[in-house]
């Protein structure tokens, strides 16, 4: 008693393929009398012909991974491929220290910490590549006693 028929029906009706098509064991002698695609339709309604699921390419390894490089691991001589400046430009590094310093400075000046004047003139220091970090620019301000307050 070959299903071949029945199987490729189901496959058609099921649109999966025919290795998909799980047709109960127990119920093999109803399925061989199917000849009909209704009657193959009614097998289907009554769960005696079911579509296994699709096999998918577990994600685990892909997600670890991840999570591992969100935490800044894996970053290690053996997995860098562009140089220091390919990897992070230095004008990219520029932007984002300045930006820092001048919107702290815009800050300083704004609340009244510092005069125009010294904003004026740390500004430009700033731009001239005197200062590292807001931490750096903070502690010149401090020392020099720049501050207002």
């Amino acid at each position: 008693m070959t299903l071949r028929t029945q199987r490729r029906l189901a496959a058609e009706l099921l649109k999966a393929g025919e290795n998909r098509v799980w047709i109960d064991p127990d119920a093999t002698d109803e399925v061989s009398e199917a000849v009909t695609r209704e009657d193959v339709r009614r097998l289907i309604r009554e769960g005696v012909i079911r579509a296994r699921q699709k096999r998918g390419i577990s994600s685990y390894r892909r997600k670890r991974l991840a999570e591992q490089k969100r935490k800044g691991r894996r970053k290690g001589h053996g997995s860098r491929k562009g140089s220091k400046y390919a990897r992070y430009a230095r004008k990219e590094r520029w932007m984002s220290t300045i930006r820092a310093l001048r919107s702290l400075l815009r800050e300083l000046r704004d609340s009244g910490e510092l005069s125009r004047s010294n904003y004026r003139r740390l500004y430009r220091m700033a731009k001239g590549g005197a200062f590292r970090s807001r931490a750096h620019l903070r502690s010149y301000i401090a020392e020099h006693g720049l501050s207002e307050r």
